[in-house]
């Protein structure tokens, strides 16, 4: 696509695209979508249940490196839904019409790949890849195929923020030149090592990961992990710093700086205190969590502009106008939670329309490109520069 053609800068602002060609497997209004779970964790069968709750999807299998979770995702499908251990005999059958990968996060591109090419629509977890060179891989492969795919970031379907996104772009608290992303809880701990209780294929979890002996922490908690997830940077990362980039139309960042420890949390490699820093054209932002505290418990937004300024989290929206010292009342508030359901019906209703859903493959890509670089800039302990190439695929 051309670098500087309208609709490489919708993705960038996080419009949908123009919907694709009517695929031929296209289900009609009132036929029910059949599903597979990839990832049966806690995370795979709540968004499993979505499907079948919210958006009247039947569930035909579910695929699991361990049999406990194998067991409770055949649960939440019921009767006739059939165990797999192996994704792609998944993908070999043809009376499923999409996949819900919710497997660690370096899984997330090979199986996404994967399951394009056996013709099946994805609705994959967050984040969307590994690594900045995954996310230009998975757009021109989806790309090349007709298929739907979804990533797991539910804010773009939320009314709410739908909201707050028109509200920015027309003006209401100015130019953004500072953005403030946060998320602040009590997690850390010591990694539990003790013995797993239940069946787990070791080799299948690894995938293309480096070969290791088993360690049950590494398992249990493979985001701690730099073989298997970007840590929390890109974990929690992938939600924040798109939401900012999608409401300041600010795009993928120049360059980005990032410092974190582990504190509390023994036994993990990903820090579980950090702080980034990132350069857009127009706009500083940074990232910061800290999972030893949970003052503001949960996430924040800051967007802050030169008449106002906007705060989400996850009780809702607050607009304060300038100047501050005069005005400590918000102009506007909305009380909401965040819900799953409506970016489950996007997905499923873009299967049957064969229109783009809420956040396709070029946005689940944008989204995480900050969250990647703060990390290359956390190993190398070096300012790192986004790569122009890696926009270059849409």
């Amino acid at each position: 696509m051309n670098k500087n053609s309208p609709r490489r800068r919708e993705f960038l602002a996080g419009a949908a695209a123009a919907p694709l060609i009517l695929s031929s497997a296209a289900k009609g209004a009132n036929e029910r979508i059949t599903f597979a779970l990839i990832g049966a964790g806690g995370r795979g069968r709540n968004v499993a249940q979505a499907f079948i709750e919210f958006g009247g999807a039947k569930m035909l299998s579910a695929c699991d490196v361990y049999k406990p979770n194998l067991e409770k995702g055949l649960e939440v499908g019921g009767a006739g839904t059939k165990g797999y251990l192996d994704y792609k005999e998944v993908l070999a059958r043809d009376d499923i019409d999409a996949v819900l990968i919710a497997t660690p996060d370096h899984h997330h591109a090979p199986m996404m790949i994967d399951a394009v090419k056996a013709g099946k629509d994805v609705y994959c977890e967050k984040p969307m890849t590994h690594s900045i060179s995954e996310g230009v891989r998975v757009i021109r492969e989806v790309r090349a195929t007709d298929r739907i795919v979804q990533i797991g970031m539910q804010r773009r379907s939320t009314p709410w923020i739908i909201e707050t996104k028109k509200m920015v772009d027309d003006g209401l608290i100015g130019d953004i030149y500072a953005a403030k992303a946060q998320w602040n809880w009590i997690r850390s701990r010591p990694l539990n090592n003790s013995a797993l209780e239940g069946e787990l294929d070791w080799k299948r979890f690894l995938g293309r990961a480096a070969y290791r002996p088993l360690e049950p922490m590494r398992f249990r908690s493979w985001r701690n992990f730099w073989d298997y997830s970007g840590g929390n940077i890109t974990d929690q990362g992938t939600h924040l710093m798109d939401v900012i980039q999608w409401l300041s139309n600010s795009g993928t960042p120049k360059s980005a700086t990032c410092l974190g420890k582990v504190f509390e949390m023994s036994g993990a490699e990903t820090p579980d205190v950090f702080s980034a820093a990132y350069e857009y054209r127009n706009m500083i932002a940074t990232w910061t969590l800290n999972y030893n505290n949970d003052y503001e418990n949960g996430w924040t937004i800051r967007l802050e502009g030169t008449k106002g300024t906007l705060v989400l989290d996850g009780s809702g929206y607050r607009v304060y106008q300038a100047p501050w010292k005069d005005n400590r009342e918000p102009i506007m508030t909305h009380e909401d939670r965040l819900p799953t359901p409506p970016h489950v019906r996007n997905f499923l209703n873009c299967v049957k329309s064969r229109e783009q859903p809420n956040a396709p493959v070029e946005v689940g890509h944008s989204a995480v490109c900050a969250p990647h670089l703060a990390n290359v800039a956390f190993h190398t302990k070096r300012v790192a520069y986004l790569n122009p190439m890696a926009t270059e695929a849409y």
